[in-house]
Parts: C-alpha cells; structure tokens; sequence
C-alpha cells in the first residue's frame, strides 16, 4: 500500500483547516426535521443533521440539539415530536426552518408549509412530507466530554409510535429509499447529498 501523507490534528487544539472537517468525516448525515409545539400549542419546526436511529424493537430515534433551542424546551414541556422525512423536493422549504428566529415565529408558516394532525402525539406533521414518525421522548441526555465536564449539547431520543408512509413509496410491501429523494447533510458550509437509483448496491450478509 501507498504511504499516505496526513494531516493530524487533536480538535481540543484545532483542526487548523479553514472548515472543521469533522462533520464532513461522519457524512453525509440524514436530517431530522422535528416538528414540536409547547404546552401553550405554539409550534415550532427545526432540522438537525446530528440524527440518526439507534434501535429497531422500539423504533427509536435520536437526535442532538446543540444548544438548548425552542425545539428541546418544547421536547422537555410535551415529550412529544415528529420526525418528517426531509426531501429533495423540500430541501428549500427545510432550509427556511433553519433561521433563527424568535420562538413566537412558526416555521410552518415561515416556509409555507402545512401543519397536519398527528395520530398520536400533539405536535403536527408536515402534511408535506411524504414519510412521518410520531414520537413520544425516552429520554434526554446532556453530553460530556472525556473529561466529564458537561457540553452545551442535548441528545433526546424518542419511540416512534406511528409510521406514515407515502404508499408511491412502497414497491411489492418494500420502502423505496432510492426514489424517496432523501437529502443528507455533509460538510462545508451549504453541502447536501441525494439518495438515488444511481447509488444503490446490494450486498447480503454472509451465512
């Protein structure tokens, strides 16, 4: 094998890069698009590319809110969010939820979206997007470095409790994520990926 020359660094020192390339590394990231409202009604939509599913029987998901932002108050008031596939489709009406505004301004209305009843839990769906989890928190967890000394980040992991499916999406019962036109956040400043046909493999784990 080739010698490579790397570019080392410990990120408590620095990257010494004009980007951090950490969240370029641990990409592309699939987006949660979390709807919530507070114990008032007041409704709130925000995505977050540090999100991920972290077990199958209960479904749970996760993601991480760095900062404590309207979204995890709402989480911590309720117990309650919606995760709403973010799509190629609607990467614009996404991005304008992430502006940071005052915590009376719906990002519903804000992108021109439409708010739709849930099934199970109080916050709404974007009627928008084709595939919904309906949530209720597990639990919420402060983050830590290796030092023990706490970060201002919050990992909050729910249980799906509902499922909608766009049924387009279901090909012979099975969920087409090729053609669902998921977005993923790299790194830089403004990069996103697609999933499509053009990316998908098979490979079957050994017996």
């Amino acid at each position: 094998m080739t010698a490579r020359t790397l570019h080392s660094y410990e990120p408590r020192k620095g990257h010494g890069l004009p980007h951090d390339p950490f969240n370029a590394i641990v990409g592309p990231r699939p987006i949660g698009w979390i709807s919530t409202c507070n114990a008032q009604g007041a409704l709130n939509l925000a995505p977050y590319s540090f999100f991920n599913a972290f077990n199958y029987v209960p479904p749970i998901v996760g993601f991480a809110s760095i900062g404590a932002k309207d979204t995890l108050r709402n989480i911590e008031e309720t117990g309650e969010f919606v995760c709403n596939l973010a799509t190629r489709d609607l990467a614009e009406a996404m991005n304008q939820t992430c502006a940071a505004v005052a915590p009376e301004v719906n990002e519903f209305e804000l992108a021109g979206l439409t708010p739709l009843a849930s099934t199970q839990v109080r916050p709404p769906r974007v009627a928008e997007s084709p595939v919904t989890l309906e949530c209720r928190r597990t639990q919420v967890l402060q983050l830590q470095g290796a030092d023990g000394v706490q970060v201002p980040t919050w990992l909050v992991l729910g249980e799906v409790v509902a499922v909608h499916i766009d049924t387009a999406l279901l090909k012979e019962g099975v969920y087409d994520t090729a053609s669902a036109g998921h977005i993923l956040r790299a790194g830089g400043p403004a990069d996103y990926f697609t999933v499509g046909p053009e990316q998908l493999f098979k490979m079957y784990r050994p017996r």
